[in-house]
């Protein structure tokens, strides 16, 4: 992929005091955010996917440190922005979508109001051409008769329609950067499918970059560009959609796709991780994922492995890579992704070499 990164995450590191001491909640992780791309964050709750995007907002509480790296966005590091200037950067340039509408909407406001006191917020327009604009948002959002409904009340709306409400307000100012916290959380199934397209959409329309956080990677599978794996506070793996939804190579990614119900899942057996994440107060030396990992080497209870390299985007952070690493074979499901995931590659360069 060509070097077109709006936003670049290096070596970021942000711990939280508690009464119980220190919690590592993110450790070190690098990634980039490119023009026009959607990049899922996945992991169980807890694995640091939100706490890297409160970060890049410096929405973080206060007994948070961000311990080192540095959030590159256009080139300038937000963590050495003043507050001042973050105020007009959070909702002007990246503005963010969070789990539960009715904490980010006010329930005594009519909807319309709220949306253009965002758009008058970040643009120096009148408040005909905010009421204007905010009518607009509330018609790209999917929002039926936004004339008349302008004039309502949040409770007069359904959860998904609240959901698509607070995606207007994120979009008052044109934002570059998209960030969605768990967007479709609260929402029944369809209501999800539908966020999800409406995000999809809207991305293509505008060419907003979009980082989506979820604890479900089906969620994702037919809506991100790159998918990062995060497991205690660090990217376990990283790669385009298809290469680590069809050929993933990190064990906890193996367990996520097997805990994935299908149409053909028997309810009866479907399958779970073993264990619980770990505490990240101290954290014990070598992979955090051993004690959960039936894959797991000598070497994964000593030292933390790097992120080695498969292909030109795809990176995975497990011994199993190694080249001394002995030879193990992945569960039957993830063998058949990875033969069908070979086959169409197989398939698509003969096309383009015929």
């Amino acid at each position: 992929m060509p070097d077109t990164a709006i936003l670049q995450v290096s070596h970021l590191s942000v711990s939280f005091d508690t009464y119980a001491g220190k919690v590592e909640a993110v450790r070190d992780i690098s990634f980039a955010l490119h023009r026009g791309e959607t990049l899922a964050l996945v992991g169980e709750s807890g694995c640091g996917k939100s706490v890297t995007c409160r970060s890049i907002m410096r929405l973080l509480a206060r007994n948070a440190n961000v311990d080192a790296g540095e959030i590159l966005f256009s080139g300038e590091d937000l963590l050495k922005k003043s507050n001042r200037a973050m105020r007009d950067i959070r909702g002007g340039k990246i503005a963010m979508i969070f789990q539960d509408p009715m904490t980010s909407l006010d329930p005594t406001m009519k909807i319309g109001k709220q949306i253009a006191e965002a758009v008058r917020l970040h643009r120096d327009v009148s408040r005909r051409e905010a009421n204007a604009r905010a009518e607009e948002l509330l018609s790209l959002v999917g929002i039926d008769e936004p004339t008349r409904r302008y004039h309502q009340y949040p409770h007069e709306f359904s959860g998904g329609q609240r959901q698509r409400i607070v995606i207007a307000i994120a979009l008052a100012a044109d934002p570059e950067i998209l960030i969605a916290d768990e967007p479709t959380t609260a929402l029944d199934v369809t209501m999800q499918a539908q966020i999800i397209d409406l995000i999809r959409d809207i991305q293509k329309k505008t060419g907003t970059s979009v980082i989506f956080i979820t604890h479900d990677l089906g969620v994702v599978a037919n809506v991100a560009d790159r998918v990062a794996v995060m497991y205690a506070g660090r990217i376990v793996e990283i790669g385009l959609s298809d290469e680590v939804f069809y050929d993933p190579r990190h064990p906890y990614t193996w367990g996520l796709l097997a805990s994935m119900p299908t149409l053909a899942t028997d309810s009866e057996t479907l399958y779970a991780i073993p264990g619980t994440p770990p505490t990240l107060i101290h954290p014990a030396p070598g992979d955090a994922f051993a004690p959960r990992n039936p894959y797991a080497l000598e070497a994964d209870r000593i030292k933390e492995p790097p992120l080695f390299q498969v292909s030109d985007t795809h990176y995975a952070a497990t011994w199993l890579l190694d080249p001394r690493a002995p030879k193990v074979y992945p569960p039957e499901s993830i063998r058949q992704r990875q033969a069908a995931y070979q086959k169409r590659q197989e398939e698509k360069e003969a096309r383009e070499h015929g």
